[in-house]
């Protein structure tokens, strides 16, 4: 069957995105044919407004519409702890959880050798003139925990461990809702290890 062209494009734009198959992408372009023309008109504005309104903060090296961030220039935060994470949508999962109120400083990525992704092409060297201010007492460190993710915190710890600032690591275990027996070694060693006060 022959797709029209603007068709066919849209699909392919959207399977290029991460987690879009064709399927998905072919049924979300027939979804935008037939969805109301102001629905097309806000997806538009919204991708080519992201590009031209978003920047690199300068400070934390999360996205922003200003420089600095709005968290970064926020007083109320805790200007003594600092957060580090792999990507932008790390700041907004906890964001959103209210947890934390100090700052963030956001890597971009995580040490991957097999990728060729080395501390150079991540957002490291940024973080240590942030440190040299006596003002920092913490640094949590918020990677995944994956191999790539300790790997990028191990070396961030060595990094920074002659600065003499206390460095920690967030907790990890069995996740809500989950049963203790399809957990894996390694999860159930964590959440041991992380226990506390009950």
């Amino acid at each position: 069957m022959k797709v029209p062209k603007a068709v066919a494009n849209l699909i392919d734009a959207l399977e290029a995105l991460p987690g879009i198959g064709p399927k998905t992408a072919a049924r979300l372009t027939y979804y935008l044919l037939h969805a109301p023309d102001s629905l097309s008109e806000k997806l538009s504005q919204s991708v080519s407004e992201l590009k031209a309104r978003t920047k690199i903060c300068s400070v934390c090296q999360n996205i922003t519409e200003s420089d600095p961030c709005d968290i970064c220039s926020d007083p109320e935060r805790d200007q003594s702890i600092i957060c580090v994470v792999e990507d932008p949508l790390d700041v907004w999962a906890i964001e959103k959880s209210g947890s934390f109120s100090g700052l963030y400083h956001v890597l971009h990525g995580v040490i991957a050798p097999l990728e060729n992704i080395g501390p150079e092409e991540l957002r490291m060297r940024q973080l240590l003139p942030r440190l040299q201010d006596s003002k920092v007492k913490e640094v949590i460190l918020a990677t995944n925990p994956s191999m790539e993710g300790e790997a990028t915190a191990m070396y961030i710890q060595r990094l920074i461990g002659p600065l003499k600032i206390k460095t920690t690591r967030i907790a990890r275990g069995i996740p809500i809702g989950a049963e203790l027996e399809y957990a894996d070694e390694v999860t159930v060693r964590r959440a041991f290890e992380g226990r506390k006060d009950f």
